[in-house]
Order: C-alpha cells, then sequence, then structure tokens
C-alpha cells in the first residue's frame, strides 16, 4: 500500500520526466496521506512549469505555514507572485529567503530581478500620473472663468465666444430701440442709473454690488475666500476618509500564524503605529515564542517594544505581557547579545521614558526592573 513518501518519490521521478500532471497527482496524494512542507513546495514547482501561479502561490504559503524556514517555499513563491503582478510581494519573500541564507546566490538574483521589475513599474505609474496632470492643467488653460452675481462659473473658448456674439447683438438691438424713444421728463435712463451705482459702488437699496461691478479688490477677496474654503472641505473630507480607511484596515487584520506573516502585516502597517498595535493584540502574547521560533531580529524586536509602549499605559498588564513572551522567543538572548548601539540606546529611552516612568504600582515596577535587567538595559 503506498503511502505519502512512495507517493512523493513517485512524484519527483514524474517530474524529471516533465509529466508534471501525473507528478501533480503523486504530490497530491502524498499530501492527503500526511501534510508535509516539502510535498507542497515540490506540487508548488510543477503548478510553476505549468504556469498555474495561483496554485503555486497557495501551495507555498502552505508549505511555509509548516515550516517558515524552508527557503525553497518562499523562492518558488516569490516567483509564482511575481507572474501574478505582485511584485511587492515577491520582493519581500526575496529579502526574508535571504534573512534565512544570506549567501545563496539563487535568492539573490531573485531579489534584484524582482526589485528591478518593482522600480520599473513605480516609474511608468508616475510618469502616467504626470502625464494625466498636464493634461489637466491644459484643459484648465483652455477655459475662461467669469464671475456672476451668484458666483464663479467655468466656461470653454467656443461657448464664451457664443456668449459675447449673442450679448452684442442683444445690445445692438436695444441701441436701436434707445434712439427711437425719447425718456420722459424727469425720468432717469439706464445708463445714468449705471453710471451713479457704479461710482458709489453700492446698489440703490444699500447691498453691495456683484464681484464683477463692485470691482477687482472684491473679485480677489471672493476667489481667495472660496480657495481657502474649497481647502478646509478637501481636509475634512481626507480626514474622514482616513478614518474610515484605518477602521476598514483594523477589520481585515487577522492573527499571523507565523513569522512571515506577521513581518508581511507589520511592514504593510509600517508608519502607522495605531494599526501596528492591533496586530499586536489580535496576536496572543503568549503565541510570540511559537510565531518567531527562530526567525525574530533584531529590529523587529526593538519595533515592537516601541509599539508595546504607545499602549502601556491604557493596559499596563497586557503590555508586560509582551515583553515578558517576548523573552522567551528562541535565541532572545543571542538578539540581546549582538544588539547594535543604537538598538540598545533606543530600548533604553523608551524604558527610561515611558516604562519606568509611567508604572505607579510597585509590584509593576518590581516586574519592570526585572525585565529591564533581561534585556540587557543597565540603570
Amino acid at each position: 500500500m503506498p503511502d505519502a513518501a512512495s507517493e512523493k518519490e513517485l512524484g519527483n521521478e514524474y517530474f524529471k520526466q516533465k509529466k508534471f500532471k501525473e507528478a501533480i497527482d503523486c504530490y497530491s496524494r502524498s499530501i492527503a496521506l500526511s501534510p508535509a512542507a516539502v510535498a507542497y513546495a515540490n506540487r508548488a514547482m510543477a503548478y510553476l512549469k505549468i504556469r498555474k501561479f495561483q496554485e503555486a502561490e497557495d501551495d507555498c504559503t502552505e508549505a511555509l505555514n509548516l515550516d517558515d524556514r524552508y527557503i525553497k517555499a518562499y523562492s518558488r513563491r516569490a516567483t509564482a507572485r511575481k507572474e501574478l503582478g505582485k511584485l511587492k510581494e515577491s520582493i519581500e519573500d526575496a529579502e526574508f529567503g535571504l534573512r534565512l541564507e544570506p549567501n545563496s546566490q539563487d535568492m539573490k538574483k531573485q531579489h534584484a530581478e524582482f526589485k528591478a521589475l518593482y522600480e520599473k513599474e513605480i516609474l511608468q505609474k508616475a510618469s502616467g500620473v504626470i502625464k494625466k496632470s498636464m493634461q489637466g492643467a491644459q484643459e484648465v488653460g483652455k477655459s475662461a472663468t467669469i464671475y456672476n452675481g451668484l458666483g464663479m462659473h467655468t466656461m470653454s473658448d467656443s461657448t464664451q465666444r457664443k456668449g459675447i456674439a449673442a450679448a452684442q447683438g442683444s445690445q445692438t438691438k436695444v441701441s436701436e430701440i434707445d434712439k427711437q424713444k425719447k425718456p420722459e421728463k424727469g425720468s432717469v435712463t439706464l445708463e445714468e442709473i449705471g453710471k451713479r451705482n457704479t461710482s458709489a459702488g453700492n446698489t440703490a437699496d444699500g447691498t453691495q454690488l456683484d464681484a464683477e461691478i463692485a470691482g477687482p479688490e472684491n473679485i480677489k477677496r471672493n476667489t481667495k475666500t472660496r480657495k481657502q474654503e474649497l481647502k478646509a472641505s478637501v481636509q475634512d473630507l481626507a480626514f474622514h476618509a482616513a478614518s474610515r480607511a484605518m477602521a476598514e484596515a483594523a477589520k481585515n487584520i487577522s492573527p499571523p500564524n507565523t513569522a512571515y506573516q506577521f513581518e508581511v502585516s507589520w511592514r504593510a502597517l509600517s508608519g502607522d503605529r495605531l494599526l501596528q498595535a492591533h496586530l499586536l493584540k489580535v496576536t496572543s502574547p503568549s503565541a510570540l515564542p511559537q510565531i518567531f521560533k527562530n526567525a525574530m531580529s533584531a529590529s523587529m524586536l526593538v519595533d515592537i517594544v516601541k509599539c508595546v509602549a504607545t499602549f502601556f499605559r491604557e493596559d499596563v498588564d497586557l503590555a508586560i505581557k509582551y515583553l515578558e513572551n517576548l523573552t522567551k522567543v528562541p535565541r532572545f538572548d543571542m538578539l540581546i547579545l549582538f544588539l547594535s548601539p543604537t538598538d540598545k540606546a533606543d530600548l533604553l529611552k523608551v524604558w527610561d521614558e515611558v516604562f519606568c516612568n509611567e508604572a505607579s504600582a510597585v509590584e509593576c515596577a518590581e516586574i519592570l526592573d526585572y525585565l529591564r535587567s533581561v534585556y540587557g538595559l543597565k540603570k
């Protein structure tokens, strides 16, 4: 009776013969009998050969869930993601693989290739935005701005010319009628009223004239006011949009199962401590050693401690649990031993300005003093 190992070996034989579909069937049977990272990664490679890139990405993810230090899974998923157009994610896979094996020439080559493609894509997008902006500016330049009593409106050149022609025709007709009709005794002509009102700068009832009649100073003031109102409105909309986006992003944050998942999510939220804190809070403190295993880096350790400091005062007990469980991550002592002077200075600053400064209860102070020594920070 076939077992998982024999099915995997048979799949390898089919793969060497370039019978990729038969290889996939063998790997699938092997996985059904006993799920293993190698079987998933091998099936992913077969999927790459027949250009089923989504299936390849999914299999690599399953392989990494079983073994988050399996460099071939990172490499193959990076390839799959590149083909799917996920260049940023493919670079992250290559970087993580390089962290595990810094001397891997294949990973270095992949990283350089994907980074070049990503930079090219960014330049193309930027170029497209610039072109659209220039086209928009040209369209605006072609339009003429007119003012009336109700506010500011924009008309195209052709519309403006038609309006001027119509106004001139209308004015000619009025002039002919005026010539035929003499004003009655004691009456005042429209022209005289216009002159009086223009010189006064006000209407007959004392209200201010429209911007066009009142003069250029009023036009400038009105334009400036409108711009300020528009700017304030845009800022308000941006604030509400950002708030909604943050709330939506927080809903979509799920607990990571591996160091890779945690680091990718953490990087995606880079620059937003609130969302990083949310990611940390959906991750149980006791799960940190199992998640990171041997994959914790010094920079990640320091960054997590800085994030814990942001919610320390609102939940001291939870913050201490994270600080305690970080010390249980494998290789923690080695990370502390080889901390750079800058990283050590950052930790010391956080401890002095936040942890020791804010902890008022005696029991918290004692725990934090003990943790301070574990983190290798002298008073």
